[in-house]
């Protein structure tokens, strides 16, 4: 599998997607996802180069946002003066569920960012999905506190501050990397 930046022409492809894991998510008993992400928003990330989609046989099988840049009003001052990088966003097709296909991807996260120089690896998850806070605590994360004031990104209440970080560092994830 390849790791490769996404392209502007991605935009409806990852929206498609995100489409997907919410119905999944639904199945689930979660309200995660439930409001469109705003294509704009996705096209101003994927221009940025801060999108990776992961490639087998050419199909996009998952995806993942990482990014210098902390949403506002979720870390602490402090916190920000830390070098870290941000991933959200991360979606695994349904096809390839159950393969650890997001822990390497987290992995690659980790190292990608440790060899940018950042300590931290953070995340904000969504506050009620406390299935995905029990994935993102398997896979090595401190839950660092949950923040439930300020609006979110496409809309709304916040929704996703139950936030948590682990310590980057050189990963064998397995992906074909063609980010750099």
């Amino acid at each position: 599998m390849r790791i490769v930046r996404a392209q502007p022409d991605d935009v409806a492809k990852l929206l498609a997607f995100r489409e997907e894991a919410a119905a999944w998510l639904t199945r689930l008993g979660t309200d995660q996802w439930q409001r469109p992400y705003p294509a704009d928003r996705l096209l101003a990330t994927i221009e940025a180069g801060t999108v990776f989609n992961v490639l087998d046989d050419g199909a996009t099988v998952a995806t993942i946002t990482l990014t210098p840049d902390a949403e506002a009003g979720l870390w602490t001052d402090e916190e920000l003066n830390e070098p870290a990088r941000y991933i959200n966003k991360l979606t695994v097709a349904r096809t390839h569920a159950g393969q650890n296909l997001g822990g390497r991807l987290l992995d690659w996260a980790g190292d990608r960012a440790y060899r940018d120089g950042a300590k931290w690896l953070r995340l904000d998850a969504w506050t009620t999905n406390e299935g995905l806070q029990r994935y993102y605590l398997r896979q090595g994360f401190t839950h660092v506190r949950t923040v439930r004031e300020g609006g979110a990104v496409n809309g709304g209440p916040r929704v996703s501050g139950w936030l948590a970080q682990r310590l980057t560092g050189p990963a064998e994830h397995g992906f074909h990397d063609e980010t750099d």
